[in-house]
């Protein structure tokens, strides 16, 4: 049986949502063009793959520029009761007896989320009826008969729809398949996540704290006043039989014994001893496409597009996967707002104008963003030569990894 659509049809699949920290990619929170195109007035509709809304996951990490993008949704002031001012950063790196601390001021607005409250947010600006749960989206086709595309779903059924965005994630995008993109690619460290609550106050300062000590990576971040946000990786893939418990306090627990074996600092550990077992999360990849795939590929079928971790999954190493996101769903929601209403004999190629705008208007600051993550990912976990650390080093300071460029983007209004 088919049904007749939306006008437009956002794809998005939450059953990797909590894969987006190590801050982020995010999140695939990249899904929410959807309050931005009612903001626009644009009839659309999300399939959801999950029969609810998930909610669960950890914190994530938004910038400045994702502040405005949540500013132009009217959610920003909402959200910023829930999450404290993070002012400072906190970079350790403990070898032996040998430790190297590096400390200096947050310049812009950075503020961790609990993923929770975004997600809850965004969805309360939609209208009822906006999310269809339990849609698995199996395959996609072009409309022979007129524009857009054909979606079928896992019980048979298919629905048509004029335009087509797949925020659908960063693994197994059905529509990123149609666009004819390979899929993203994926390096094999666990991250855990969670969060730990201080009823009577914890004694962090406003900081993220950022810690390397000996195979693992650790990064804090203070929420409120009494709670705290953390997460754990590993510096080297890990096939041990523990990872793959589905009890997450296990998986804890294992963690915590080789991190007092090598010796990592007591208030980190009792961080995590004392987390909430309901708030864990565990990953097993990093997923990200190359920056050479984002400045190359084609986004664009038609009126067919993607958006988020579906267009530019990135790796956590700069914080920035769930903010480009956002800003995805704006200058989108922006452009589709110029095309539909118009003529419709002329509909398909204004709309097909518009999506082509919006790819041309993103990928630069995605090429950047995309590289820059790419190289930290490089020097971070895949322990490179001399001659490439040297290298990586020379891009950095080039892009000018510790300037303001990335948090001081604006999109624009919508």
């Amino acid at each position: 049986m088919q049904q007749r659509g939306p006008y437009l049809l956002l794809v998005y699949h939450s059953t990797r949502l909590d894969d987006e920290f190590f801050t982020g990619k995010l999140l695939a929170l990249s899904g929410h063009a959807e309050p931005e195109l009612c903001e626009k007035g644009i009839a659309s509709l999300v399939l959801e793959k999950s029969r609810v809304l998930r909610a669960e996951g950890a914190g994530i990490g938004i910038q400045a520029n994702g502040w405005r993008t949540l500013e132009q949704l009217g959610v920003a002031a909402e959200l910023r009761k829930t999450a404290d001012l993070i002012t400072t950063y906190q970079d350790v790196w403990l070898q032996g007896s040998k430790s190297t601390r590096d400390r200096y001021p947050v310049r812009t607005e950075l503020r961790c989320l609990n993923r929770k409250d975004l997600i809850e947010a965004l969805a309360k600006e939609l209208p009822a009826g906006a999310i269809r749960f339990g849609c698995r989206i199996t395959a996609v086709h072009a409309d022979t008969n007129g524009h857009g595309a054909v979606l079928t779903m896992a019980d048979g059924t298919t629905m048509k729809a004029k335009v087509l965005i797949g925020c659908d994630g960063g693994t197994n995008s059905v529509v990123a398949k149609y666009l004819g993109l390979p899929p993203i690619r994926t390096i094999p460290r666990p991250v855990l996540r969670g969060f730990t609550s201080y009823p009577h106050g914890h004694p962090f300062e406003t900081e993220f704290l950022r810690l390397r000590v000996g195979d693992f990576f650790i990064g804090r971040l203070t929420i409120t006043d009494n709670l705290v946000h953390f997460f754990i990786t590993m510096a080297k893939p890990v096939t041990e039989t523990w990872l793959t418990n589905s009890d997450l306090r296990v998986v804890r627990d294992h963690m915590l014994k080789i991190m007092e074996d090598q010796q990592c600092p007591a208030e980190i550990i009792e961080v995590v001893r004392q987390s909430d077992p309901e708030s864990l999360n565990l990953v097993r990849d990093f997923w990200y496409r190359p920056p050479w795939e984002v400045a190359l590929r084609g986004f664009q079928k038609g009126t067919v597009t993607v958006a988020g971790d579906s267009m530019h999954a990135m790796g956590p190493f700069i914080g920035q996967g769930g903010s480009a996101g956002l800003e995805d769903a704006v200058v989108l929601a922006r452009s589709l707002a110029r095309a539909v209403g118009g003529a419709a004999a002329g509909e398909e190629k204004m709309i097909g104008e518009a999506i082509g705008a919006y790819v041309r208007e993103r990928r630069l600051r995605l090429t950047l963003l995309s590289l820059e993550s790419f190289i930290m990912g490089v020097l971070l976990v895949r322990s490179p030569s001399p001659v490439l650390k040297l290298a990586c080093v020379a891009v950095l300071v080039l892009l000018g990894s510790r300037s303001l460029r990335h948090a001081n983007f604006d999109c624009g209004r919508l």
